[in-house]
């Protein structure tokens, strides 16, 4: 399984939450952004481009490699890696980046 595919299948379902934890939601969005940022999806119009689905792959491996690295267990509620592996699923959602496999 890509690791696009089982972060999705493991943090899509947090996107429930956005609807009654605001703060979560705003920190999901801001990591959203900073994956736009790092990944160069951003430019100067309105609609941010999709990123694109090999880059955002490495960065998503690399992340879990490095979680994996530290032992990282997820807490209940949701730290720094929540939130980016949350984004990163989101981002995955939106852009439909698995339907390109």
């Amino acid at each position: 399984m890509s690791p696009l595919a089982r972060i999705s299948s493991s943090y899509a379902p947090r996107f429930a939450e956005f609807a009654f934890e605001p703060a979560f939601t705003a920190a999901v969005d801001q990591h959203v952004a900073e994956l736009r940022d790092r990944l160069e999806a951003n430019h100067a119009g309105l609609i941010p481009r999709p990123p694109h689905r090999e880059d955002l792959a490495d960065y998503a491996l690399g992340f879990l490699d490095a979680l994996d690295e530290l032992d990282w267990r997820e807490p209940v509620g949701y730290d720094y890696a929540v939130c980016r592996l949350t984004a990163i699923s989101w981002l995955v959602r939106h852009h439909e980046l698995l339907a390109e496999q």
